[in-house]
Order: structure tokens, then C-alpha cells, then sequence
């Protein structure tokens, strides 16, 4: 794993919310708003890279933690800015705050944890579990 992060580096992402992103189970919409779990997918992404850049070519990130603090609606058709701060790295574990926005309105907070590992090493994590 490079070390080319410290404490406080941020990384910003954007997403436009989509008709696929909303609440919706068993295909009926509950709410036309960004659901926690698309959110949840965009909050990951936006830690992932600083994994993509700090990973050597035999290794990957898995995650470790994900919590969210779901605090206000992100509506069909807005732009939601996720910016992922390094809280820590301690060896090969890097977690992260996070702050989700459309524009000033503070959509989410939290934090993220990955750890970066051999591919072998994960792969055989999970072949204990009976997956390839």
C-alpha cells in the first residue's frame, strides 16, 4: 500500500440523483427522494479513492464500517457532493468522515472504513465461506 495520504486529505465526488436512486422496494416507490442505500453506495465510492490510489497492483479494498447519519432529502434531478476526509490510516486500514450536500443543505454524515489487502488475502477470506 502507498502512503501517499495523510490526516485531513479530502476527495470530492458528485452524483446526479436519478429515478433509480430512490426509496423504492419490491418495485414500489415508497419516497421520490435519494434512499439511504443509493446514498450509501456514493458515500463508498467517494472514501474508494483513496483506496484506487493508494493500492499496489496485487491488492484491493474491502470495507470494513459504513455509518450514516441520514439528515435531510436529496430530490430527483439534484447534484449530491460527497466529500471524503482521511480521519486515519493505522497500518493497512484507512477510515474516513464524510459530509453528503446539495449545495449547502447537509444531506449526510459519518464515516467509512476499508482496508487495503492482498487479493490473495481476501481471497481466501473468502473461500472460507465457500465463494471464489
Amino acid at each position: 500500500m502507498k502512503n501517499i495520504f495523510e490526516v485531513g486529505d479530502q476527495i470530492k465526488i458528485e452524483r446526479l440523483i436519478e429515478d433509480s436512486d430512490v426509496a423504492a422496494f419490491n418495485g414500489e416507490v415508497v419516497h421520490k427522494v435519494c434512499s439511504t442505500f443509493a446514498l450509501a453506495r456514493e458515500i463508498e465510492w467517494s472514501s474508494r479513492q483513496f483506496v484506487l490510489k493508494m493500492r499496489e497492483e496485487d491488492e484491493e479494498g474491502i470495507g470494513t464500517m459504513l455509518t450514516i447519519d441520514h439528515k435531510a432529502p436529496a430530490f430527483v434531478g439534484e447534484i449530491v457532493e460527497v466529500i471524503a476526509e482521511i480521519e486515519s490510516i493505522v497500518k493497512n486500514e484507512i477510515i474516513c468522515t464524510y459530509e453528503a450536500k446539495v449545495g449547502a443543505r447537509i444531506i449526510a454524515t459519518g464515516k467509512t472504513g476499508q482496508k487495503v489487502l492482498k487479493k490473495e488475502a481476501i481471497n481466501h477470506i473468502f473461500s472460507k465461506f465457500g465463494q471464489r
